[in-house]
């Protein structure tokens, strides 16, 4: 059954990694799919590609979700081609530095905020004034990160970004609960994209974190896509305000042995 027939979801951050995942997942359920990309062209290119391999219609897109103008530009273009946008997911991020607070640079931290919040901040705006001219229903899913809760030393601008998202879905699921507008939130941990490199790339890198998971293994990307597909189905649609932790029982394990 085609889950998401009909339906037009836009997917920042969508030229690799969860983002590509659940654009292909979406595809296979009926969806249309704006692909977006910040830097990697081809692969962007390449995902639609695989998108339309599916029998699924989609258009690839340029943007800078730090960039208020280029997130309005970003849905104007998919607007324009496709009439509408129903589905938006919040995925596209930059990871932490490694640098300790008291040696970070105002710009590194400034950089990670503006993207991974002010992004889903000017994303989920723009999306909101859309829909409002729909007649409203739609659905918000942000992509947030086990580090929402769990915090690591040379991480402090991530997992700020990170942590702020969760009570920005939240907030916003308050705000557009009447307009039959979802807003959810998925907290991935430790998944194999290309954010995860060392451990995709080093086997023993990738053993020594898998040991502090639960289920003993790093997650797919295949996998968050499932529950962003559930997520964006009319399956949710009684669900809102949500996170959905997707860390192999990671942050349940914290604080054992203490």
């Amino acid at each position: 059954m085609e889950k998401l027939k009909g339906k037009v979801a836009l997917i920042t951050g969508s030229d690799s990694g969860i983002g590509k995942a659940t654009a292909l997942e979406f595809a296979r359920q009926g969806a249309s799919v704006v692909v977006c990309y910040h830097s990697d062209q081809e692969g962007g290119e390449q995902t639609l590609k695989e998108v339309e391999q599916e029998g699924a219609k989609g258009m690839v897109l340029k943007v800078d979700i730090s960039d208020e103008q280029s997130v309005e530009k970003l849905f104007d273009q998919a607007i324009e081609k496709f009439g509408t946008v129903d589905i938006l997911v919040n995925n596209a991020a930059l990871n932490g530095k490694g640098i300790m607070v008291a040696d970070m640079d105002t710009e590194v931290f400034d950089k990670c905020i503006r993207t991974n919040l002010y992004g889903t901040f000017f994303c989920s705006r723009r999306f909101i004034r859309h829909r409002r001219e729909k007649g409203g229903k739609g659905k918000i899913i942000n992509v947030s990160s086990v580090h929402e809760e769990v915090v690591a030393a040379g991480t402090a601008e991530y997992c700020a970004s990170k942590a702020a998202v969760r009570n920005f879905t939240r907030t916003l699921a308050m705000e557009l609960a009447e307009e039959g507008i979802n807003v959810n939130n998925i907290a991935p941990g430790m998944i194999l994209t290309p954010m995860n490199q060392e451990a995709m790339d080093d086997k023993e890198a990738r053993k020594e974190s898998e040991e502090n998971i639960p289920m003993k293994r790093a997650g797919k990307p295949e996998e968050i896509a499932k529950v962003a597909l559930f997520l964006a189905s009319s399956d949710s649609d009684y669900v809102t305000g949500s996170s959905y932790f997707m860390d192999g029982g990671l942050s349940l394990s914290l604080g054992q042995g203490a």
